[in-house]
């Protein structure tokens, strides 16, 4: 996405947050490591689909002004699966009295968060208006 994306701000947003990613991927290691269990990769459909969904958008948008507003939209949906996994495991590690995990959970969640609101802003200030 950042590679298709035209916005600089855009490109930018998304890069950085693929920095994150990397970080978020390294505390959930941590994660496991706290809850004495094996960390296991499992594919998840939901993501998979949005991917796909996003991949239509690069292709049917490519060239034209909306391209950056369906990028927006893709990550967003992605975002918002995000942050609602997360804020559900920041509650289950409260209530399991699981306090450094709910600490990593509630970091990690606070930067999906962050990038959400930055991809609200970097639609609301200039791609919409230029795709409209």
């Amino acid at each position: 996405m950042a590679e298709a994306a035209y916005s600089l701000n855009l490109k930018q947003a998304f890069q950085t947050h693929e920095g994150e990613s990397e970080t978020h991927i390294e505390r959930l290691g941590q994660i496991f490591e706290l809850i004495k269990r094996p960390a296991q990769q499992k594919t998840c459909n939901a993501i998979l689909g949005i991917i796909e969904e996003s991949k239509e958008v690069m292709k049917q948008f490519k060239g034209t002004d909306a391209l950056d507003p369906g990028l927006i939209a893709g990550a967003q949906a992605v975002e918002h699966y995000e942050i609602s996994r997360y804020g559900t495991m920041v509650t289950w590690a409260n209530t399991l009295g699981l306090d450094d995990v709910a600490e990593l959970l509630e970091t990690t969640l606070d930067e999906e968060e962050t990038t959400d609101e930055l991809l609200s802003q970097i639609a609301e200030t200039t791609v919409n208006a230029k795709a409209a």
